[in-house]
């Protein structure tokens, strides 16, 4: 089933279209990709999603509902939550801290869920393994760790489908595959992922579909091997095809 659907959206920016006519959709259980070169209208289409950007056409529906017009802070309280490329994490608090914050506002919804927001905390602190670090700062933990943080903290709101924009950005290679087993088991629940990724080895490995975006167009949807043998998108960003979890 296709949680979240981005249907027909096109954005304009003065005189130029950033995204045409572009359909995305993700499903529950499954870890969806999104790609393309730089400038092709990708983070564009991520915003339309999480509601920082208005569609000139086009609508964005959520479970079924129409979520065009939602503020962010809506589409979070029906279940959507997201990461940031640009690690936005309280640095003064402690990794268990900001998770607090987001379990706290979670709460503050309306959530009728009896599970403790504390105990969601610790359970996801340990699940993306930074239990060692539980009471570190923020501001000192490495990019991996803070990374993991950032995930964590969208993870405790418990949503229902998740967006990461270049989750793994700073993380070395073995960080990489713990994160691509985080994303199998998030979705083995049942979560619904979108991942906005460069690191094509990642992609290759962790989606079960993938949507390619060019000059602000949908190219190619398909499987990992299905897109890493299409012409078009060989020719405008893979340059070759690619072995999937190779570099």
């Amino acid at each position: 089933m296709d949680l979240l659907v981005a249907e027909s959206v096109s954005v304009k920016f003065g005189g130029n279209m950033a995204v045409i006519d572009a359909s995305v959709n993700v499903a529950a259980g499954e870890v969806t990709g999104l790609i393309g070169p730089n400038g092709a209208g990708k983070t564009t289409l991520f915003n339309v999603l999480n509601g920082l950007q208005s569609p000139v056409a086009g609508k964005v529906l959520l479970n079924g509902i129409d979520i065009t017009r939602a503020a962010p802070h809506e589409r979070a309280q029906r279940g959507l939550a997201r990461t940031f490329q640009r690690i936005e994490l309280f640095g003064s608090l402690t990794t268990r801290e900001n998770l607090q914050v987001a379990a706290e506002i979670k709460r503050s919804f309306g959530n009728q869920d009896q599970e403790s927001a504390a105990k969601r905390v610790d359970d996801t602190i340990e699940f993306v393994g930074l239990g060692a670090f539980a009471d570190t700062r923020a501001d000192v933990l490495t990019t991996g760790q803070a990374r993991m943080v950032e995930l964590g903290r969208a993870l405790v709101t418990k949503p229902k489908v998740l967006l990461l924009d270049e989750p793994a950005s700073g993380l070395d290679a073995d960080e990489t595959d713990v994160f691509a087993g985080l994303l199998a088991a998030l979705a083995a629940q049942g979560l619904a992922i979108l991942i906005v990724e460069h690191d094509i080895p990642l992609v290759m490995r962790a989606c079960d579909r993938i949507s390619v975006l060019d000059l602000g167009r949908i190219i190619a949807v398909g499987t990992p091997t299905e897109i890493q043998h299409d012409p078009k998108v060989i020719e405008a960003y893979l340059g070759s095809p690619v072995d999937a979890g190779h570099g």
